[in-house]
């Protein structure tokens, strides 16, 4: 047996016979997080076709789904790495990823023949530099205060350079056409602000093994650009949708409802809710590949 079978084999406890729908029963796993990270790709996989057969709500499903936000606990450990020089509880930036690990799981769907980590990753990325962007003041500062701070910074830095050592108060009003008044005042408002340098080093327990920098994770490419196309794709199919198909779309995937909340609103059971979602969504499928006018 190779060593990621023997990984898998002391993680994994079979469970033997079926579950009462008749299906394969899932494997019992002792320690999801302590499964390493190639056999979670490929358990991960295992849970996700099961998850998409099962009820919302029902102990298997609440099992599943756990399992895989713990079995994917280290993609949320590799993403808050990226950004440990930040100065900010890991803790914090770990607990932030989390929130995207989980909606990644709620929100992945094994037809595109995406690899998880692939599609998780942004989510993640995604929710932990809101996190910085929404806590990187630590007090409310005016805009014309937050505006005054950048322009002193590259005021202190030229003066820096041009002398040699840290310009006064003096100098920075004289190069700035401002105050001393109003230079201390942006100087103070400066200390709510939590910064980091583009350059600073950023370590990781990455693959590439290599050093990178704060620089190399801003301006990437915006996933949402990819998703135009298929918006405008989908808007005209939304528009043939009854009345109660789109709004419960929109009760599901806009406001995250649950299959049990919705069927509350409606007057109907969370089954027949699951039922109707599973139609609309293959109707929409369906329409987005250009295959209704064949059915």
């Amino acid at each position: 047996m190779d060593t990621a079978g023997k990984r898998v084999q002391a993680a994994v406890i079979e469970r033997t016979g079926q579950d009462g729908t008749g299906e394969e029963a899932l494997p019992g796993i002792a320690d999801p997080s302590a499964v390493a990270p190639l056999d979670a790709r490929s358990l991960s996989r295992q849970f996700f076709r099961r998850l998409t057969e099962l009820e919302e709500g029902t102990h298997e499903y609440q099992y599943a789904r756990n399992t895989l936000i713990e079995m994917n606990m280290s993609l949320v450990r590799f993403a808050a790495g990226r950004f440990r020089s930040r100065g900010d509880d890991m803790e914090d930036i770990v607990q932030t990823g989390m929130i995207g690990l989980i909606k990644a799981i709620d929100r992945f769907d094994l037809s595109r023949e995406v690899e998880f980590t692939s599609f998780a990753l942004p989510y993640i990325v995604g929710e932990i530099k809101r996190f910085f962007r929404d806590t990187t003041w630590a007090v409310h500062v005016p805009r014309r205060l937050q505006e005054l701070r950048v322009e002193l910074a590259r005021a202190r830095e030229e003066l820096s350079s041009r002398l040699d050592r840290e310009p006064t108060v003096s100098e920075l009003a004289t190069l700035m056409n401002l105050s001393e008044d109003e230079v201390i005042e942006g100087q103070l408002a400066a200390n709510g602000y939590n910064s980091s340098s583009l350059d600073a080093a950023l370590t990781g327990d990455g693959p590439e093994n290599g050093e990178a920098v704060l620089a190399d994770f801003i301006g990437v490419e915006e996933e949402g650009l990819r998703l135009v196309e298929d918006f405008h794709a989908l808007a005209p199919l939304m528009a043939e949708l009854s009345e109660r198909d789109r709004q419960i779309i929109h009760l599901r995937f806009v406001e995250e409802a649950t299959q049990a909340e919705i069927g509350e609103r409606l007057g109907c059971s969370q089954m027949h809710v699951s039922r109707l979602i599973k139609r609309i969504i293959g109707r929409l499928r369906q329409g987005m590949l250009g295959e209704l006018g064949c059915a």
